[in-house]
């Protein structure tokens, strides 16, 4: 499945940034589209349009945390693998776009809670819809690496 062109349908769709991430792959994770939707809804924006971590890195990281994290208590190997996984995910993205953080990605600055309208300007002049594609296509790649 091509979940880079799944997460930019998303978006356009109507999802946040890191909605769009996780949506696409909700059903890897065995999850419904609503609940993928419910449990990245928070961090779209850079987190509530705070524009601090990109929501699609933050999706990203979602993913990766469902599909590879560790979940016992104490673990610490389990944990620092998991974290040179982020680290590495988060880099591969920086790489490609300069950045991880929202307002450095969009040159904006925190703004009010309340979502920009999704016009065909919007579309046309943010490159939120490539980040998530890009997202997916690291998900992806790691995905394919793991399954060699």
């Amino acid at each position: 499945m091509d979940h880079s062109a799944l997460s930019k349908e998303m978006f356009c769709k109507g999802y946040n940034c890191a909605q769009a991430v996780v949506t696409a792959f909700h059903e890897e994770l065995g999850m419904t589209e609503s609940e993928a939707a419910r449990l990245s809804s928070s961090f779209g924006g850079g987190m509530g349009r705070m524009r601090e971590t990109c929501g699609a890195v933050s999706g990203m990281l979602l993913v990766a945390g469902l599909l590879w994290g560790y979940d016992i208590p104490g673990d610490d190997e389990a944990k620092a693998a998991h974290y040179r996984l982020v680290q590495k995910l988060a880099g591969l993205f920086r790489d490609r776009t300069g950045s991880i953080i929202c307002r450095e990605l969009l040159g904006s600055p925190p703004s009010d809670p309340n979502p920009t309208p999704r016009t065909p300007d919007f579309y046309k002049t943010r490159p939120c819809a490539g980040f998530v594609a890009l997202a997916a296509e690291i998900l992806d790649q790691e995905i394919a690496e793991r399954s060699r």
